[in-house]
């Protein structure tokens, strides 16, 4: 995401994040790394991967971001759900497992890996994107 507002395709980059009160060190890694701004949605509950759909949906219809990014898959969980609720729930295009994203000209292209080689898909924005880890490089905080 913050790639992408670094070549002007986008304006700005919310992380966000659903859960506990600790949380706030994965968000504050996002903005040391470049996010904009950043929002805990705090819930003291395990929270299943449709109630996250839920709560993003909310924000989604707040914000009104032209891409949503998640990951492919949650870490407490593993469970590679939310992305694709969330769609479903705002009625979004979606593409799953993006390995390369080009946006231009209100539409994304996402390139993704798929048994027996490679699948190219084109959306129209707003969507939802989740990523494969082979989508770029991570970057580290430096002081």
């Amino acid at each position: 995401a913050v790639r992408l507002r670094e070549a002007g395709v986008a304006t700005e980059v919310i992380a966000v994040s659903a859960g506990v009160t600790q949380c706030q060190e994965t968000l504050r890694t996002a903005l040391a790394i470049g996010a904009d701004r950043a929002i805990l949605i705090e819930s003291g509950e395990d929270l299943q991967p449709l109630a996250v759909a839920k709560l993003l949906k909310a924000l989604v219809d707040k914000e009104q971001p032209q891409l949503v990014i998640l990951g492919k898959q949650a870490i407490d969980d593993d469970s590679n759900q939310t992305g694709q609720m969330l769609a479903a729930l705002a009625n979004l295009p979606q593409a799953t497992f993006a390995s390369k994203v080009v946006v231009a000209d209100g539409k994304a292209t996402v390139s993704r890996e798929v048994d027996g080689g490679a699948e190219t898909l084109s959306l129209t924005l707003p969507a939802v994107i989740t990523t494969d880890l082979r989508l770029n490089e991570p970057r580290y905080v430096t002081l």
